[in-house]
């Protein structure tokens, strides 16, 4: 398989790695779009959110936790979660990723009438 992320995974390919364990590596994007912005993975290949299977559960489970564990080493006291889902919604890589956001000395304003 030539998927980037199953390459990092496996630790085939180089990354700056914050949190690793038997079944997630968690790993700062190239990009960032924040402070903090970092990729939590499965090491197996999952293509998107829209090919779970109910077998799926305890790794979505487990990268929603390391994401809380990860944010609580990293001294963040609020950040956002984020699945990109298919092309459409905005998904480049073809690998299940949880991004994790933080960091925001001033955090960006809520877009919402009911919140001032």
């Amino acid at each position: 398989m030539d998927c980037l992320f199953c390459k990092i995974g496996s630790g085939a390919f180089e990354s700056e790695t914050i949190f690793e364990d038997t079944e997630i590596r968690v790993f700062t994007d190239i990009h960032p779009k924040a402070p903090i912005h970092l990729l939590i993975i499965p090491k197996i290949h999952i293509p998107s959110i829209a090919h779970l299977e109910t077998n799926h559960n305890e790794v979505i489970s487990h990268m929603i936790f390391t994401a809380k564990r990860v944010a609580e080493m990293k001294g963040l006291k609020g950040f956002k979660l984020i699945f990109n889902v298919g092309r459409e919604g905005g998904q480049v890589i073809d690998h299940l990723h949880l991004h994790l956001l933080g960091g925001w000395l001033n955090p960006p304003k809520a877009n919402h009438p009911d919140i001032p």
